[in-house]
């Protein structure tokens, strides 16, 4: 689950973030309530590009980076004497 949330979710949803608390800290505050709200006025589409560049760096450098070294052996999950012994990679 963690992993679903720092390689997909986080870096999707970080920009609109990141966005909206600049917003918020630095924007104006008006009392106009005719003024189209942050919510209309937001670049949805960069801000929706930007998560996708960034799952996709995450997902590339995962890949790059991941794994084990190339010859190596997977040897999957497995019971051994009634207790399950996690997958490895030799």
């Amino acid at each position: 689950m963690t992993r679903i949330l720092l390689q997909y979710l986080l870096p999707l949803v970080l920009p609109t973030v990141l966005f909206f608390l600049y917003s918020w800290i630095f924007g104006g505050k008006t009392g106009d309530q005719s003024a189209p709200s942050q919510m209309q006025r937001a670049p949805w589409f960069w801000l929706i590009l930007a998560g996708f560049v960034l799952m996709a760096a995450g997902l590339i450098v995962t890949a790059l980076t991941g794994g084990g070294i190339a010859g190596s052996e997977y040897i999957p999950p497995r019971f051994e004497d009634g207790r399950v012994v996690p997958a490895e990679i030799r």
